[in-house]
C-alpha cells in the first residue's frame, strides 16, 4: 500500500509540477517578450505602409508643384534614409540602434508634414482626387503609427517591469537571452507643427 501511495504521489507531482512552475511566474518574461515583439512588428508594418505610399504621393505633387523641388527631394531622401536603417531583434535592446531607427522615422514624419502643406499654395492640387486619396491614406497611416507605437510602449513597459519587480525578477536568471527593451519617446520636432514657407524669393537690388 505504501508503494502505491508513493507512486501516486510521484505521478501527481509530475502532473502538477508544470502547473506550479507556470503559476509562479517563470514564464512571464518570455511571454511578455513575445507580446512586445508582436507589437514591434505592427509598428514596422505601419512604417512600411507609409513608405509604400510616399512614391505615389511625390509623383502626384510633382505634376502640380514642380517648383517645390527642394521639399520633394527632402521627402525622397528622408524615405531612403528611413528604409536603409536595418532593424532586427537586437535593435529593441540596443539604445543606439533603436534611437537611430526612431530618429530616421521621425525625420520622415517631419518632411511629410511639410509636403502636405504644399496643397495650401496650389488650389488645383487640393482638388486632385489622387492627391486627396493619398493624403487621406497617409493621415490614416500616421494615426495607425501613433497607435502602434503606443501599444508597443505599453507592452514594453509591462515586459520591462518583470526585470524590476520581486519575485518576477528572480526568474531573469533563467532567461539570460532576454533583456529590457527600448521605448519610443516623442522627439523634440514632434512637439511643434511642421513649417514651410512658399514666399517668393526677393529680387536682388538693382545696381545704382
Amino acid at each position: 500500500m505504501s508503494t502505491l501511495r508513493k507512486r501516486l504521489a510521484r505521478a501527481a507531482l509530475i502532473v502538477l509540477a508544470p502547473v506550479l512552475v507556470a503559476g509562479c511566474g517563470i514564464n512571464n518574461i518570455p511571454t511578455k517578450e513575445e507580446t512586445a515583439k508582436a507589437q514591434w512588428a505592427e509598428v514596422q508594418n505601419q512604417y512600411q505602409r507609409r513608405s509604400d505610399l510616399i512614391p505615389n504621393l511625390v509623383e502626384t505633387v510633382k505634376g502640380y508643384a514642380a517648383q517645390e523641388k527642394s521639399v520633394l527631394v527632402e521627402v525622397a531622401e528622408a524615405r531612403a534614409s528611413a528604409t536603409q536603417v536595418k532593424v532586427d531583434a537586437s535593435t529593441l535592446t540596443d539604445p543606439a540602434k533603436f534611437q537611430q531607427y526612431a530618429a530616421a522615422q521621425d525625420k520622415l514624419s517631419g518632411v511629410l508634414g511639410r509636403l502636405m502643406m504644399i496643397q495650401e499654395n496650389y488650389p488645383d492640387l487640393k482638388s486632385n482626387q489622387n492627391f486627396m486619396a493619398l493624403q487621406s491614406q497617409l493621415e490614416g497611416t500616421e494615426n495607425r503609427i501613433a497607435i502602434a507605437r503606443r501599444d508597443y510602449n505599453e507592452a514594453v513597459r509591462d515586459y520591462n517591469l518583470e526585470f524590476k519587480t520581486i519575485p518576477n525578477s528572480f526568474w531573469a536568471a533563467f532567461h539570460k537571452d532576454s533583456k529590457p527593451m527600448q521605448m519610443f519617446e516623442a522627439s523634440a520636432a514632434a512637439q511643434s507643427a511642421p513649417s514651410v514657407s512658399f514666399s517668393p524669393t526677393a529680387p536682388a537690388p538693382k545696381a545704382q
